[in-house]
């Protein structure tokens, strides 16, 4: 079994709270467009239920939650991880009761909701975080909740922001929602024509969505190796680990315990798998 243990090392950090922070201290925010999305617009006119839970994880200035109260949607939260926008936001929105301002890590945050916006977080977060991304979503979005919004469908020279494409995106979230829309979006801004996806994706409630932590792994070849071993297990549905072999999700018809999991990459002493919290 020598042949299939690991070779080389990678990694990549996460951007702290610091970094967004000093970022709207400096007014340095050419992600914001200055007003609500046209393509989350358009969508937002469908939603019939104004008293829906709808979530705006990573809210920036979050024109999408002051339309949503235009509208008179009375149940919107709006989360971010820079205290100085947070500040900002608490004093735009003093007087409206239908808004929760929530200072704070997406990742730690509690809650059940119908909808979850995104608009330029997926994009911000470092693609080590997306399997955990789609695991947080799962576990958020009330039985049958919707996540909508826009992905990039192309890569940058410098980032953040984190370019990605349809066929990543698909396999990313597989099982784990149901895919009602992805596609190029059709009224994107003029700069971003062409270059993002709208999708509404529709939580797959019968299927289990399970973080793992994983350690071991440093290679591609042994990932492809691990996550094809997992996806022979009767019941599981997709595997997807992320860039640094750090953490993988597992969705499943039902949760594999990870004594499973462990006892069938003890082929290599270093592999160790943890479920998250």
């Amino acid at each position: 079994m020598s042949e299939e243990k690991c070779c080389v090392v990678t990694c990549d950090l996460p951007l702290d709270q610091n970094y967004w922070d000093n970022q709207y201290q400096a007014n340095a925010t050419g992600w914001d467009l200055g007003q609500v999305s046209p393509p989350i617009k358009t969508y937002i006119d469908t939603i019939e239920n104004k008293d829906a839970k709808i979530l705006i994880p990573g809210c920036g200035n979050t024109y999408e939650a002051e339309y949503l109260l235009q509208k008179g949607f009375t149940n919107v939260t709006v989360i971010d991880i820079a205290p100085t926008l947070v500040e900002n936001l608490r004093l735009k929105f003093a007087n409206n009761n239908n808004i929760k301002i929530v200072l704070g890590d997406f990742f730690e945050h509690q809650g059940e909701y119908d909808f979850i916006f995104e608009q330029t977080f997926f994009c911000a977060l470092p693609p080590t975080m997306r399997q955990k991304y789609v695991w947080k979503m799962h576990q958020l979005l009330s039985d049958g909740g919707k996540l909508i919004g826009l992905l990039f469908n192309r890569e940058f020279e410098v980032s953040p922001p984190f370019g990605g494409s349809l066929n990543e995106y698909e396999q990313l979230f597989y099982k784990a929602f149901t895919f009602n829309s992805l596609s190029i979006a059709e009224n994107s801004i003029p700069s971003r024509a062409n270059t993002e996806l709208f999708f509404e994706f529709q939580k797959n409630d019968l299927n289990q969505v399970t973080l793992y932590h994983f350690e071991g792994i440093t290679c591609s070849g042994c990932m492809d190796t691990v996550s094809k071993k997992f996806l022979e297990i009767d019941g599981v549905l997709n595997v997807s680990m992320n860039s640094n072999f750090s953490e993988i999700i597992i969705v499943s018809k039902t949760e594999i315990d990870v004594k499973i999991l462990q006892e069938i990459v003890s082929y290599d002493e270093k592999y160790k798998i943890v479920k998250s919290k």
